[in-house]
């Protein structure tokens, strides 16, 4: 059974860098396909990267500034931000394995808040 625990969120000035990690237990398959999700107070949740054995795919209001990545034994996934604006202030998730016939991520992380001040 995977558990996904998330931490280095905090509170930073704009132009500022955080780097969220994602500590997976139990996770031993790696083709398991992981990604970071963020949901804003009164918006819907959005995914910001995703990594897995075809490559990785970025929201396109993070290209350029964020890079999702991985460690050798695939049990902790990582997101460095970059040039943060107010706009990615939210609460960050990460997931692992896609179900296609739930149409869902099957394991999920409790989140970690960033916050990003003017």
């Amino acid at each position: 059974q995977v558990h996904l625990v998330e931490s280095g969120g905090g509170s930073v000035q704009s132009g500022g860098s955080l780097r969220l990690s994602c500590a997976a237990s139990g996770y031993t398959q790696s083709s398991y396909c992981m990604g970071w999700f963020r949901q804003a107070p009164g918006k819907e949740r959005e995914g910001v990267a995703r990594i897995d054995t075809d490559g990785i795919t970025y929201a396109d209001s993070v290209k350029g500034r964020f890079t999702i990545s991985r460690d050798n034994g695939k049990n902790n996934l990582y997101l460095q931000m970059h040039s943060l604006k107010p706009e990615d202030t939210a609460m960050y998730y990460c997931a692992a394995e896609w179900d296609t016939v739930l149409g869902d991520w099957t394991y999920w992380g409790q989140g970690t808040q960033v916050t990003v001040s003017t």
